[in-house]
């Protein structure tokens, strides 16, 4: 079986920016700046990310950090019939089950507790192969990425259904449901595993094929 050239072979690379392959002539004639640029859209050419699995690493850890008081804190205060009280978001999704919610018990299971800890692992799994430049399971490793990629999207999932609970139940005079400072660091902790992702070059995968 015939070994498919990489880019470096072609001497061509991909602009972030809008897409377009370009002819590579990052060591030949960069601009005024010091950076060839794509004839296209005139963003900076580069191979690789700068410092790619430092920054993720950084967005990583400060989002592991930030996920033990979003899960300890309470993320809703919620009344009914006059007696009321702070909820984490493990009592929540109790809560919401034995009151037979299951829907929203399993939405917020699954986009808080579910999700977050798979990304996490995911995420760690992707940048320690990458440093060490492993030729293990390549192609899942690039398949995991995409699907932890696609999956941040939804991330936010928590912080909807806690928004649109209350402001379903204002509309009743007997109970109420408020958000607490929780939640706050939960969102803090989905954008930072974002931009964690977002930070990875993907194509660290792949440099010791």
């Amino acid at each position: 079986m015939n070994k498919i050239p990489g880019a470096s072979q072609l001497r061509v690379i991909g602009c972030h920016g809008c897409g377009l392959v370009c002819e590579d002539t990052l060591d030949e004639a960069p601009d005024k700046t010091g950076q060839a640029r794509c004839p296209r859209c005139g963003a900076a050419l580069h191979r690789r990310h700068a410092d790619s699995i430092t920054h993720a690493w950084a967005f990583l850890i400060a989002a592991l950090i930030l996920y033990i008081p979003a899960n300890v804190l309470p993320v809703m205060y919620t009344k009914l019939f006059g007696s009321g009280g702070d909820s984490t978001i493990m009592s929540g999704v109790i809560q919401f089950w034995q009151d037979g919610s299951y829907g929203i018990a399993l939405v917020i299971f699954i986009a808080s507790i579910a999700v977050p800890c798979t990304k996490f692992l995911v995420l760690g799994l992707l940048l320690t192969t990458s440093r060490w430049r492993s030729r293990w399971a390549m192609r899942e490793r690039a398949r995991f990425y995409r699907l932890i990629e696609l999956v941040g999207y939804w991330s936010m999932l928590d912080v909807v259904v806690v928004a649109f609970v209350s402001t379903l139940v204002k509309f009743q005079v007997l109970s109420d449901i408020e958000p607490r400072i929780g939640i706050l660091f939960f969102g803090m902790t989905v954008i930072l595993t974002m931009l964690s992702t977002m930070s990875f070059d993907p194509r660290l995968i792949w440099d010791n094929h």
